[in-house]
């Protein structure tokens, strides 16, 4: 390890424990540094040094930084702001990142929302507002470092409209946010509309017009690290350099490339995969020119260095933790992974054409695929730790797809700068580019539909599986194995064993049915036997609720719905719909006959009728038979507002029964008792995810449940209510709930009861 290296190893770790309370830990790098062969004492004083200087500038940074924008929480101001970027809308108006100079202390980033005067806004306008003010701390109630990682350091609400201020000129730290909408105007203008927003999200990160569907299934297929601005694309720029300059012309190279990576890090916003990848090249390029040693874990270890200068909090960002976890994945694994692949290809030795060819594509292969092995070593664990999903398509799905990414990122890169001062070049240049992006979608919606190309990891058996792995590729490892084909067979025949043990547990016994944690909304997946049902589909989550369904569907091996239910055409219940139907073959969809004039009733009608799905509407009360389960579907009772109009359901097999009663309330519930002949219930939804007004005392002593759940994500409505809460308590329930633990699932065994 470098001298360089050996301080800012621990200076990093200090901030990371720091940042998250578990600061004792980084003190174990103390006995490390005896250990070292060479200058022992210069390493240890390095070591020591750097977690000094670690802990020391997480304090000075927190009392010159952070302390401004805490002397603001909780309280309402007049602010007096400058617009730091382009303004996005909200489903409640506005939003804008703004910079705030107070008279003490530098300034800040902040977050403002508003109404929809704050869309008029550009990057540089003054304003003046009175605003309510709150730590970021905070989001959607649960504690987060999502702002704080991006340097935003005070949440902030208008009250009233806001008028800006424009400068005759733009302060020049604001600039590069108009090379950014430029280059998105020239994409816009330049390539093809089904190939834009991807070539948009390409170039700059910016996935607002990528289709949900489509960054869905970059998702599952393991490429949507491809349209988050990252190393990748600062090595696309790199190799463009290195290709205009000439590979002999180091100097020349590396002069054209520094400041074209530096230009592109303003204009996409300066991420820490972004900055970390400048650095890094940097330093490459300058250790050729000047004849000094390339050490990777040096110029890893001082760009997060750099990174956690600038920001300590951004420890605690997942992008930041990715990149760099994928690049030591890269530079510690992906060497080994060539030998060993490279190895079992013999080439003749003649110098032919012919023969040269496959030798080069089969090299192109090896190098790409062991890149992306070494990428996925590390990152592997902190997905399934943040994200509860691991693509198993993403090896295969990489090797084919990244090769058209490095095609569509120069193209697109071209069109765009020429769509700027030529519209008819810029179009031929959007032509080119819209073909491998086509084509990069068409394979990537290929290895999403793949069968189990991306799972949750919500059985046990494949996070046994997952743990069994690691374990395994660190005791081959430990021991400096040289065939690695053995652990890659007993790796790939327990992942075929946990998938089969999962499926085997999942459709064990007649009845499992599972809430799925969709935030503030519902989904509910019955499974009876080899059928299956959803009852509604929707809800707050960051990702689609119809994704999480078909996800979680996906998982145990169904790709087909018999029966699926909508209590009633709120977001809440049903805003999943559309990406559920054109993921999974969905049979039959009941909802009931009411608000025939609703926007979404007619759009997933027409959805329903494009995918070949029955349509069926309840009128009045119906029973269907679903394996070995019986769905009782109650009709509406109440009338006049949606949630009073909406069916509920009654699942019944063996001795367990379960009630589902949408969003109705205590009235329409008084009417389900009176009318619909409720037996005792040993599971019941709460309805209107637990508001004050449903699960009402009539109804608890009517079923008698002995199980609650709530269905409940982060709210304004003060979901679940206490007295609710309070009801189910003491009605004897055991409550669970999805905010708290995620999807709850209730499997019934086989037998009588």
């Amino acid at each position: 390890m470098r001298k360089l290296a050996s301080f800012a190893v621990p200076f990093s770790a200090a901030v990371f424990a720091v940042r998250y309370g578990v600061w004792p830990l980084a003190l174990v790098l103390l006995p490390a540094a005896l250990v070292l062969r060479e200058e022992r004492r210069l390493r240890c004083a390095l070591v020591c040094a750097g977690l000094a200087c670690g802990f020391l500038w997480c304090r000075g940074h927190d009392a010159l930084c952070r302390a401004p924008a805490r002397a603001m929480e909780g309280r309402t101001l007049t602010l007096s702001a400058a617009a730091a970027d382009w303004p996005w809308e909200t489903n409640y108006g506005g939003a804008v990142t703004i910079r705030i100079s107070p008279e003490e202390g530098p300034s800040f980033l902040a977050r403002l929302y508003g109404d929809d005067s704050l869309l008029a806004l550009r990057p540089g306008d003054m304003f003046t507002c009175v605003a309510q003010c709150r730590a970021p701390d905070l989001v959607r109630g649960r504690e987060s470092a999502d702002y704080t990682a991006k340097g935003v350091f005070l949440l902030a609400y208008a009250k009233g409209s806001v008028m800006g201020t424009r400068p005759e000129r733009v302060p020049l730290r604001y600039v590069p946010a108009y090379w950014t909408r430029a280059l998105q105007e020239g994409v816009a203008a330049a390539v093809p509309p089904d190939a834009a927003p991807l070539v948009t999200a390409l170039l700059t990160g910016d996935k607002t017009g990528l289709p949900d569907a489509d960054y869905a299934a970059l998702q599952r297929a393991g490429l949507a690290h491809a349209v988050a601005v990252s190393g990748l694309h600062i090595g696309f720029l790199v190799q463009l350099a290195v290709a205009l300059a000439g590979s002999r012309y180091r100097r020349r190279a590396a002069l054209l490339a520094v400041p074209l990576m530096v230009v592109y890090a303003l204009a996409v916003g300066c991420t820490p995969s972004v900055l970390r990848a400048v650095v890094m090249h940097t330093l490459l390029l300058l250790g050729a020119i000047l004849g000094r040693e390339t050490d990777p874990p040096t110029s890893l270890s001082f760009a997060l260095m750099l990174l956690l200068l600038q920001n300590p909090y951004a420890a605690r960002s997942v992008s930041l933790q990715l990149s760099f976890a994928s690049v030591a994945g890269i530079a510690a694994f992906s060497g080994r992974v060539h030998d060993w692949l490279w190895g079992g290809f013999r080439f003749p030795k003649e110098k032919k054409r012919l023969h040269r060819l496959p030798g080069a594509l089969c090299h192109g292969a090896v190098t790409s695929l062991s890149t992306t092995v070494g990428a996925l070593t590390f990152t592997i664990p902190l997905a399934a730790g943040y994200f509860g999903s691991l693509s198993l398509a993403s090896p295969l799905a990489n090797l084919l797809c990244l090769p058209l990414v490095a095609l569509a990122f120069p193209l697109g890169l071209l069109a765009a700068l020429l769509a700027l001062f030529s519209p008819a070049l810029g179009a031929a240049a959007g032509m080119a580019a819209a073909l491998p992006v086509r084509l990069l979608l068409l394979l990537t919606r290929g290895f999403a539909a793949l069968p189990f190309a991306g799972l949750t990891l919500e059985s046990g058996y494949l996070r046994a599986w997952l743990a069994f792995a690691y374990a395994l590729w660190v005791l081959f490892l430990a021991l400096r194995g040289r065939r690695p084909l053995v652990p890659l067979c007993c790796c790939v025949m327990s992942l075929c064993c946990g998938l089969v043990l999962t499926h085997a547990a999942y459709n064990l016994g007649p009845l499992t049915l599972t809430v799925l944690n969709v935030g503030q909304g519902q989904s509910v997946v019955l499974r009876a036997g080899e059928r299956t049902a959803v009852v509604d589909c929707g809800g707050s989550a960051q990702r689609n609720a119809g994704d999480l369904c078909a996800d979680y569907l996906g998982t145990f091996g169904r790709s087909r719905v018999d029966l699926l239910v909508l209590t009633h055409f709120h977001a809440d219940h049903a805003n999943g719909v559309l990406e559920l139907l054109a993921r999974v073959k969905v049979d039959v969809l009941a909802v009931p006959d009411v608000e025939r004039d609703d926007p979404l009733r007619r759009e997933l009608f027409s959805a329903a009728e494009e995918s070949g799905t029955q349509i069926w509407l309840i009128r009045d009360d119906e029973t269907v038979e679903l394996g070995p389960t019986r769905l009782t579907l109650y009709a509406p009772l109440g009338a006049g507002e949606a949630n009073e109009e909406g069916l509920s359901l009654l699942c019944e097999t063996g001795r367990f029964s379960a009630l589902l009663t949408g969003d109705m309330g205590a009235d329409v519930e008084a009417r389900l008792v009176k009318y619909g002949a409720l037996p005792e219930v040993d599971l019941l939804l709460a309805g209107h995810h637990g508001s004050q007004n449903a699960a009402s005392q009539l109804l608890l002593d009517t079923v008698e449940p002995s199980l609650a759940a709530v269905s409940v994500g982060y709210n304004s409505y003060g979901h679940p209510a206490p007295e609710t809460l309070r009801r189910l308590e003491e009605s004897g329930c055991s409550i669970y709930r999805t905010d708290l633990q995620g999807n709850i699932t209730v499997t019934v065994g086989p037998g009588p009861g």
